[in-house]
C-alpha cells in the first residue's frame, strides 16, 4: 500500500468513525419522524418544506464547494506565504453574504418554490402545509453553508474526523423535536391530514435548530486549530476568480441535477396523490426520501469517508503533472471501496422490505407503509455499485481542475433518466409501484453514467489501469451475486419450515433478517477468498487496524 494509501486510511478511519455514529442517531432520526409522521400526505409536505433548504443551498453554491474550492484552498495553502489564510477568510465572507442574502430571497419566495415542486393536482391544505413548513426552514440554507465551508477549510488543514461528528448534534435535536411532537400530538395527526400551529411550529423550529447546531458546533474547532476567521471583502484579485470560473461549470451541473430533481419530486409527490385517489397504501415523496437515505447510508460511511481524505492528495497530485499516479490512486479506490460496498447492496436487496418493517412500521408509519418503503430500497440497490463508481471517477475530474466534462457526463445521465422514467411512471399503479419506478430508472441510469464518465478519464489520464480494475469488479460481483443467490435460496429454505416473513408477525421478519445476513456475509466473504478479491482482504485490513482501533 503506498504512502498516500496510508495517510487516506488513517484520516478515513477518524471519519468512518464519526460518520458511522453520525449515521446510526440518522436512522434514529429517520424512524422517529415516521413514527410521527408516518408516510401520509401530511409527512410529505413536511419532508419537501424540510428538502427545500438543502435543494436551494446546493443550487445556489453548494456544489461548487465540494467539487472545486477544497482543490483551491489546497493550492493556496501550498502557494500563499500565510498558507492560505486570507483566502479561506476572502472565501467564508463571500459565501456567508451569498447565503445570508439568497435565505432572506428564498423565505420570500417561499410559495413559488412549493409550487415548483408539487403536482398541479395537489391538495390545497398540503401544499399550505408544505409552504409552512418551508418559510420555518429556509433559513438552514445559510447555516448549510457555514458547516461546509468550515468543514472544508479544516479538511483542507488534514482535519477530516471532526467536521463528520458535527451532524450528530443535528440528529439528536430532530430526534427530539419527533419526540415531543408524538408527545403533544400522539400519532394520528399525520393520518388525519391536519396539523395545528402549535403542530407545525415544533417541527419546523425543531428541525432548523439542529442545523444551527451542527454549524455553529464548527466554531470553536476551528479556533482551537489555529485559525482564528476575519471577515475580508477584498475579493478583487485575489484569486477568487479562477475558482468562480471552475465554479461555472459546476453550477451548471447542478442545475440540470436540480432540473431533473423537480421532475422526480413532483412525480414522487404525485405519486402519493394517485395512492389516495386509488385507495392504495400511501407511498410518496417520504417514501421515495426514506429509501433514498438507506440506499445512501453505505455511500455515506464508505465512500465519502475515504474520498474525503483522497481528494487532497489526488489534487496535489495533479497539480504536479503526475496523472498516472492520479490514475493509478482512483482505480485503487474504486476497487476497495466496491468490494466493501457490493455485498451490503446484495443483503439490501434481499431484506430491504423486513429492515424497513423492523425499523420504521411504528406509530403513524403503519408495517405496509414501512413495507413499501423497504421494497423500494431494494430497487436501489440496483444502482449502488455505478453510483458509487460514479461519485470516484467524478472526483478524479475535479482533481484536474476540470468541472466541464463532468457536467457533460451529467446532462447525459439526466436525460438517460428522465426517458426511461416518465414513461414508466405513467403505465405503473399509483403508489409503491411509481416510487419503485423512479427508483429503478434511476440506477440504470447511473451504470450508463458510470461507463461514459470511466472512459472519458481514462483517456484523459492516459490510462487507469482500467483492464485489471475491470477484472477485479468482474471478481466481486460474482462473489457478491453468489451471496445472494444463497440468501435467496436460505429465504426459501426458511419459508419451507414456516418461517416465511409477513408483515402480521415481527418475529419472523426478525428471523429472517438474523440468518440471512450473517448467511450472506459469509457466503461473499468466502466466494471473495476463492476468487482472489484481494481487494477485500485491504479493506478488512484498514477496519481492523485503523477503525476498530481509533474507535
Amino acid at each position: 500500500m503506498s504512502d498516500s494509501t496510508k495517510s487516506m486510511a488513517r484520516s478515513s478511519a477518524v471519519m468512518a468513525t464519526g460518520t458511522i455514529v453520525s449515521r446510526i442517531t440518522g436512522i434514529g432520526r429517520d424512524i422517529t419522524a415516521a413514527a410521527a409522521l408516518g408516510f401520509y400526505l401530511v409527512s410529505d409536505a413536511y419532508s419537501l418544506g424540510n428538502s427545500l433548504p438543502n435543494i436551494v443551498y446546493i443550487l445556489i453554491i453548494g456544489g461548487a464547494l465540494n467539487a472545486v474550492f477544497i482543490p483551491q484552498l489546497v493550492r493556496h495553502m501550498k502557494d500563499d506565504h500565510d498558507g492560505g489564510r486570507a483566502y479561506s477568510d476572502r472565501l467564508l465572507t463571500l459565501v456567508g453574504v451569498t447565503l445570508l442574502t439568497f435565505s432572506v430571497i428564498a423565505v420570500l419566495c417561499a410559495p413559488l418554490l412549493v409550487s415548483l415542486y408539487t403536482p398541479a393536482d395537489y391538495p390545497q391544505n398540503e401544499f399550505d402545509l408544505a409552504v409552512a413548513f418551508a418559510r420555518l426552514c429556509l433559513p438552514q440554507i445559510f447555516f448549510y453553508g457555514v458547516y461546509t465551508m468550515l468543514s472544508q477549510v479544516l479538511n483542507a488543514r488534514g482535519h477530516f474526523g471532526l467536521p463528520m461528528f458535527a451532524p450528530i448534534a443535528n440528529n439528536v435535536i430532530a430526534i427530539t423535536t419527533f419526540l415531543l411532537f408524538i408527545f403533544v400530538s400522539g400519532t394520528t395527526a399525520a393520518s388525519d391530514g391536519m396539523l395545528t400551529q402549535q403542530q407545525i411550529l415544533i417541527l419546523g423550529i425543531g428541525t432548523t435548530l439542529g442545523v444551527i447546531a451542527q454549524s455553529v458546533i464548527l466554531i470553536p474547532v476551528l479556533i482551537r486549530h489555529g485559525h482564528t476567521y476575519k471577515p475580508r471583502f477584498d475579493w478583487r484579485g485575489a484569486g477568487l476568480g479562477k475558482a468562480g470560473s471552475l465554479a461555472m461549470w459546476t453550477i451548471a451541473l447542478v442545475l440540470v441535477n436540480q432540473a431533473t430533481n423537480i421532475v422526480v419530486t413532483r412525480l414522487a409527490a404525485q405519486a402519493n396523490v394517485n395512492a389516495a385517489a386509488e385507495g392504495a397504501t400511501a407511498a410518496g415523496l417520504t417514501t421515495y426520501q426514506k429509501a433514498h437515505l438507506v440506499f445512501m447510508l453505505p455511500h455515506s460511511v464508505i465512500t465519502i469517508s475515504i474520498i474525503t481524505a483522497m481528494l487532497p492528495s489526488l489534487s496535489r497530485l495533479a497539480h504536479a503533472g503526475r496523472f498516472h499516479d492520479v490514475g493509478r490512486e482512483v482505480s485503487s479506490t474504486m476497487r476497495i471501496i466496491v468490494a466493501v460496498i457490493a455485498p451490503i447492496a446484495a443483503v439490501l436487496f434481499v431484506l430491504g422490505a423486513d429492515m424497513a418493517v423492523l425499523l420504521f412500521g411504528y406509530g403513524a408509519a403503519t408495517p405496509e407503509q414501512a413495507s413499501i418503503m423497504g421494497q423500494i430500497v431494494s430497487v436501489f440497490m440496483i444502482g449502488l455499485v455505478p453510483f458509487t463508481l460514479f461519485y470516484v471517477i467524478l472526483r478524479g475530474f475535479y482533481a484536474l481542475e476540470d468541472t466541464k466534462t463532468p457536467f457533460f457526463i451529467t446532462v447525459g445521465f439526466s436525460l438517460a433518466w428522465m426517458v426511461m422514467a416518465i414513461p414508466l411512471f405513467t403505465v405503473v399503479k399509483g403508489g409503491g409501484q411509481q416510487v419503485a419506478s423512479l427508483a429503478l430508472t434511476y440506477g440504470l441510469s447511473y451504470w450508463i453514467g458510470m461507463a461514459i464518465a470511466w472512459w472519458f478519464l481514462a483517456r484523459r489520464l492516459g490510462g487507469m489501469r482500467s483492464g485489471a480494475t475491470a477484472w477485479a469488479l468482474i471478481r466481486i460481483f460474482t462473489a457478491a451475486l453468489l451471496a445472494l443467490a444463497a440468501m435467496i435460496v436460505a429465504r426459501w429454505l426458511l419459508g419451507s419450515q414456516g418461517y416465511n416473513p409477513g408483515l402480521t408477525s415481527r418475529g419472523n421478519v426478525l428471523i429472517d433478517v438474523a440468518v440471512l445476513a450473517p448467511i450472506g456475509m459469509v457466503v461473499y466473504v468466502i466466494s471473495a477468498y476463492f476468487l482472489r478479491v484481494h481487494e477485500l482482504h485491504a479493506a478488512i485490513s484498514l477496519v481492523r487496524k485503523k477503525v476498530l482501533r481509533k474507535a
